[in-house]
């Protein structure tokens, strides 16, 4: 008898007790499909060790000290049986038939490393905050447009992602310097590896609460950030890419919301109004164009506000 299951749910957690039992329960409530749960607490001091052990062998609970999110998740991918791999934050859960159709979509596409799906976005009381994301869906050979794009592209979060196991062994595990957002090596460097497949459906929900990630608007010290974790990013797939002898390269220049965010904060070399709304509305990242020109149109809504509010007297033009 092969007792060897279908797929391997992995849920990291840091401090999140009070929704990580939504989490387990959703993973432990898939339909259709064999699944084992594997649930790595990293550090945690809340009462996250209890709600773990409250489950007994219904999951594979590992304790580690604090070392990050990536680390968190290559500790449970070690452990994993399963020849696919679905990865869960401890504050978002899944939609019953997530894992069904994660390990479909693998059956049916069997060249494809990398399989992702919608989430919906939601408050802590159920909510829903606004429309699923990502809003546009890539799927197929990404590595063309991750090249054009500075690795920028509509980024399908961790909760969403499924990736073949043979694939991930390939790409090695997620560096331990991203401590937090490590779905940015999953979801920048595996398209480069094998095809990748898109789900419309919003087969999870994304907890919308402030974290050390997420904020409603990015004020300065957010956006500086993000633009640190966008350079890193950057240099570890530029690294990735040159071990392994290929000829791609991602750069910063190619990427609009880097770029965006060097003007918003006056960063030295930050582009010009007109050269940046020319980026916006032809940016690879994105393949919708009506969103590439909405992109644009909110980008030039914040630099005004901004503007606004550092010159609160001045009637100056913003160019």
């Amino acid at each position: 008898m092969n007792d060897t299951p279908q797929i391997s749910a992995i849920i990291n957690n840091y401090n999140y007790g009070q929704f990580l039992g939504t989490a387990i329960n959703s993973a432990l409530a898939q339909r259709g499909v064999s699944a084992e749960v594997i649930v790595v607490d990293d550090g945690s001091t809340d009462d996250s060790e209890a709600v773990m052990r409250s489950y007994g062998d219904r999951i594979r609970p590992v304790f580690q000290e604090n070392a990050g999110q990536a680390q968190a998740i290559n500790t449970g991918v070690s452990m994993a049986k399963a020849p696919l791999l679905a990865f869960l934050d401890a504050d978002d859960w899944w939609q019953p038939g997530k894992l069904a159709a994660v390990v479909q979509a693998f059956e049916n596409s069997p060249k494809a490393g990398l399989v992702y799906h919608r989430l919906q976005p939601v408050y802590s009381d159920g909510r829903f905050a606004f429309s699923a994301i990502p809003r546009s869906l890539c799927e197929g050979d990404l590595a063309p447009r991750l090249s054009r794009s500075g690795g920028l592209w509509p980024f399908p979060m961790t909760s969403s992602l499924g990736v073949r196991r043979t694939v991930w062994d390939l790409a090695g595990d997620i560096p331990e310097t991203l401590r937090i957002s490590a779905d940015a090596w999953i979801a920048g460097v595996l398209p480069f590896i094998a095809p990748v497949v898109a789900l419309p459906e919003a087969l999870g929900r994304y907890r919308i609460h402030n974290n050390t990630w997420y904020r409603s608007k990015d004020d300065a010290e957010m956006l500086a950030r993000r633009m640190k974790h966008w350079e890193e990013t950057v240099r570890m797939t530029n690294q990735f890419l040159s071990q392994r002898g290929r000829s791609e390269r991602i750069w910063l220049k190619d990427h609009f919301d880097y770029r965006t965010g060097q003007r918003r904060l006056g960063r030295p070399g930050a582009p010009g109004l007109v050269p940046l709304i020319w980026q916006g509305l032809t940016h690879a990242g994105e393949p919708d164009p009506i969103r590439r020109l909405r992109n644009t149109l909110f980008m030039l809504r914040d630099l005004r506000q901004e503007h606004a509010e550092d010159h609160p007297v001045s009637d100056s033009p913003l160019i």
